[in-house]
């Protein structure tokens, strides 16, 4: 099993030298799309190792399920979980104090989205007051999200393990009774988007506030205007990618990225090859 092995980061001295900072995506960026395997990446990502370059994890997952991700890198770097709902810093990662942050586990935390209890109550009180029937992950066990998600069992434990963002989907309602479940949503200060399989309910989860405050605080730690890199299949990736210094679209299923107004800052380069390929191509290209 290839593994890279990254450093863990404790004294900044250790990253003065690199210039850049890099954000991913995972699905369809340093992830294969169909098999999950980072195989055809494994070249940039020692080369980022030996560099000693920062690489930023940014995903929908939870932080559970990315875990043994994190564990077959050997990835000690911090990470965003559940599209911006917490950002995650290995203990004793900055020199610095991070505000807002909380211990997590084995993690300081600053969570930028309200807690899932919250988030769960006022999903199913908005869906009450707006005639609308929801079914989220939090009234379904792991047997029910791994056949809607099509999951392994294990995998559904995982995507169950939410701390932000609540996954969900209409058992019944019109198109007139979601738009007032939106609108309600959205007065009380949620946010109600759909995704591919269900739909989300969320307060504060916003990936690219937390690029651009992770950003930040690896300036302000080492003093450097390192140069923010965010790689991603585009789509749902689009607003965090515009948070950062230069951004890579990578080609794919259902991407466009030779969509002009992707980027609004145009600091963008598209590469049509999608995954882990297109991914490693990209990286090697930028650091060299």
């Amino acid at each position: 099993m290839y593994r890279v092995s990254f450093s863990r980061v404790t004294l900044f001295p250790a990253l003065l030298a690199p210039r850049h900072l890099i954000f991913t995506a995972l699905e369809g960026a340093l992830l294969d799309p169909r098999t999950g395997s980072i195989a055809e990446a494994e070249e940039a990502l020692s080369e980022l190792d030996r560099r000693r370059i920062p690489l930023v994890l940014v995903t929908s997952r939870t932080r559970d399920e990315i875990e043994p991700l994190r564990r077959k890198l050997g990835h000690g770097h911090p990470f965003i979980t559940e599209s911006g709902g917490g950002i995650f810093f290995p203990d004793g990662y900055f020199n610095l104090k991070i505000p807002g942050a909380e211990r997590s586990g084995r993690y300081l935390c600053v969570a930028m989205g309200r807690p899932y209890e919250e988030v769960c109550a006022a999903l199913d009180d908005i869906a009450g007051e707006s005639g609308v029937g929801v079914a989220g992950f939090h009234h379904m066990g792991s047997r029910e999200v791994a056949e809607n998600m099509g999951l392994r069992p294990r995998d559904a434990e995982l995507a169950r393990s939410r701390e932000f963002d609540e996954p969900f989907f209409f058992t019944s309602a019109n198109e007139q009774a979601i738009a007032s479940f939106v609108a309600a949503a959205k007065e009380r200060g949620f946010d109600v988007r759909p995704g591919q399989t269900f739909w989300h309910f969320s307060s504060g989860c916003d990936a690219a506030r937390a690029v651009r405050l992770v950003t930040k605080l690896f300036r302000d730690a080492t003093r450097i205007k390192l140069r923010a890199v965010g790689i991603g299949p585009a789509a749902e990736d689009l607003p965090w990618l515009r948070a950062v210094d230069h951004a890579v679209l990578l080609g794919g299923p259902g991407t466009d990225s030779e969509d002009p107004d992707a980027i609004q800052h145009g600091n963008d380069t598209p590469n049509k090859t999608p995954g882990p390929t297109g991914w490693n191509a990209s990286i090697l290209n930028i650091i060299s």
